[in-house]
This record gives C-alpha cells, structure tokens and sequence, in this order.
C-alpha cells in the first residue's frame, strides 16, 4: 500500500481534532515529522478538502486566520460555536487551553 503524501497526512490528522480543541499549523507540521513545514500546512488548509474542521487549526499565537473563508470573523464565530473563548479585538485563541494532542503525538 502506498505512503499518504503530506496533504494526506494533514488532512487526516485534522479530521480527528475533536470538536471544542484546536491545533496549530506548526504543531501539525511537526506531529508529521516535518516541523519547518508549517507554512505547508497552511497550504494543505486553504486548498484541502473544504468539509474538514480547518477551523480547528489556528496559527501558533491562537490567531484566527485572515485567508479563512469568510475571513477572521468567520473563523473567530465558527470556532465560538464549539465553546472555544476568542478575542474579539486580537481574533485569538488561548492555544495552551484549547490545544489538543493526539494520542503519542506531544514533541
């Protein structure tokens, strides 16, 4: 069986952030094995598949993201909806509550 490429391995790790839990783009990239790519990450969230959580993902400060569709007050309003408290002046997140790790993927 072939390996997942990277925007596979992105995307189905980000199908399992639970619900109220957020992740960064860089903690992804590093759980992956490939901690300079949270650039890539990014990538994978604006043009991935559009029906995974990508609300979910945040930037490492808990910022909300601008390219967001719908932009950061959509963002900001989804991610509310899952009782994650936001900023509405910065549009951010506190990462340290609201982070989630996957079982064995703390670095």
């Amino acid at each position: 069986m072939p390996e997942l490429t990277f925007k596979q391995q992105v995307e189905a790790l980000v199908r399992k952030i639970p619900r109220g839990r957020v992740m960064t783009y860089g903690q992804i990239a590093a759980i992956l094995g490939a901690p300079r790519k949270a650039q890539a990450v990014g990538f994978v969230a604006h043009y991935g598949d559009p029906e995974l959580p990508w609300h979910r993902v945040v930037n490492r400060h808990g910022r909300m993201a601008p390219g967001y569709p719908g932009g950061m007050p959509t963002h900001r309003a989804e991610v509310e909806a899952e009782g994650i408290a936001v900023d509405p002046k910065e549009f951010t997140c506190d990462v340290e509550r609201y982070r989630w790790w996957p079982k064995g993927g703390r670095s």
